[in-house]
This record gives C-alpha cells, structure tokens and sequence, in this order.
C-alpha cells in the first residue's frame, strides 16, 4: 500500500478538530488539580523505549491504587497488546511503577471480548504517592436509566490530541443513561469533546464527586452535532463490581487481587 502525504496543514486541522462543534475545553489550572488530585497519567514506553502519554488514570480510594481503562492492555478481543512493565503512572510531577502482577480486569474470566462497561482495569503501585491525595471511594451514582440532562464536568488530566493544552476540562452534559449489564454497571452517552489520549478521563457531577470513567467517542474529530444514536460520547458509571472491586482493593493491603499478566 502506498503511503500517500498529508497536505500541508492537514495535520494541524486534526489537532484542532473535536468531536462537536461547540467546544469549550481548557486547560488544567492549579486549583483544578487540588479540585480533582487524584488527576494522574499513564505513560507506556515505545518500541524503541521512549516514553509517551498513553491515557488518564486516576489515583482512587488508597495511596497506591490506580484505576484507569483495560483497554490500555488488551484490544477488543482481549488480546495483550502491552505488559503493566512497559507503562507507569504519573502524578503530581513524579513517576511511579506499577506491581506488574497486580492487573486486574474488568471482564469476567470467560468473556471473550471487551465492552464500554468492563472496560476498566485497577492497578497498585510499587510505592504509595507521596504529595497527592487520592480521589474518595465514589457513591453509587443516583441516576434513574433512560433519558437524562446532567451536568458534568470531563476532567482529561492527559488532555487530548487534538486540543492545544497538555491536559483538558469541559462542562458538559450526559444525555442517557443505558440498562446495566450483567456486572451491573450502566453506560452513560455524553457530549464531552473528546480525542485520542482522552480514555479513561473522568466524569464529575456538580458537587464535585467522581461518577464515571471515559472508555470511548465515535467518530473522532468529525465535529458533528450531538446524536443520542449516532454520535456521542461513553463512558462507564462507579457502580457494579468496578464499585466492589475498588472497595476490596482500598481495604486490603496488597493490592486488587486477581492479577493478571
């Protein structure tokens, strides 16, 4: 196949673009990372050993617990696509690793493939963070499943590509709240921008309590109006066993159990 080159600018459209014509996003300032201080960064190194942004993870429930996106580690059908060894998290301005043994996915253990709802991992790390606070346990979201017009604010503390600050935050508004799955964790479909980078962003409500995690957008950088059906945001509510397995990981020393490689 040939490649065939951009034209000149082509890229910088992209960088600029977002999922809706409206786009309100801005950078983190200081007093939203003492707002949200469990904001942290997965970085996963490159073939040839470099380093880079991968995703939001986010410090919750324990000094050293970390929950962010399975799909960082596995693809659609859970295929590993990297090991823990190769990434770590950033918080506060400080690197920390993770116990590589102590991956623990969403899916149940005879799912065959990935969905938004168990497309969450929890992690420990190898040394508990000093210099930030993780995020409270989050309360079981008190949102009745069918239409919705929520207030929350998107919190991508490893921003996205196509938007100009190294980190991003957005008021915005969730639409839908779908039927729970069998791990009794629901869907919401939001209008949050959103872009390459921006998995596992957080979802705030007015009072400022973490409700959901991100897991995905369709059609990226289209900058098409919100579409309930066609054209929105997903993202995964703290409910079900996510709920249930922060809770065991922030009680019991060690970490999440049930590692994975």
């Amino acid at each position: 196949m040939a490649l065939v080159a951009a034209p000149v600018g082509a890229a910088e459209r992209t960088r600029e673009a977002a999922l809706y014509p409206q786009d309100s996003r801005r950078e983190m300032a200081g007093s939203d990372h003492v707002r949200f201080p469990g904001a942290g960064i997965l970085y996963c190194r490159r073939p040839d050993g470099v380093p880079q942004k991968a995703a939001a993870a986010w410090l919750v429930g324990a000094p050293d617990l970390v929950v962010l996106n399975a799909h960082n580690f596995r693809n659609r059908q859970l295929d590993v696509t990297r090991q823990v060894a190769e990434c770590y998290f950033q918080i506060g301005g400080r690197n920390y690793d993770f116990v590589a043994g102590s991956l623990r996915l969403g899916t149940a253990p005879d799912a065959r493939s990935l969905h938004i709802t168990d497309d969450w991992a929890l992690l420990r790390l190898a040394e508990p963070v000093e210099g930030a606070a993780p995020q409270p346990i989050p309360l079981v979201p008190d949102l009745p499943v069918g239409p919705a017009s929520l207030p929350v604010i998107m919190v991508s503390p490893a921003g996205h590509e196509n938007f100009r600050g190294a980190s991003s935050l957005e008021a915005c508004l969730i639409h839908q709240v779908d039927p729970p799955g069998e791990d009794a964790i629901r869907r919401v479909r939001h209008d949050c921008n959103n872009g390459y980078g921006g998995s596992g962003s957080g979802l705030f409500d007015a009072s400022g309590r973490l409700i959901a995690l991100q897991s995905a957008s369709l059609s990226m950088n289209s900058r098409r109006p919100f579409d309930v059906e066609f054209h929105y945001g997903s993202a995964l509510l703290f409910e079900g066993s996510l709920l249930a397995a922060l809770r065991e990981a922030a009680t019991v020393k060690g970490g999440p159990s049930h590692g994975q490689p």
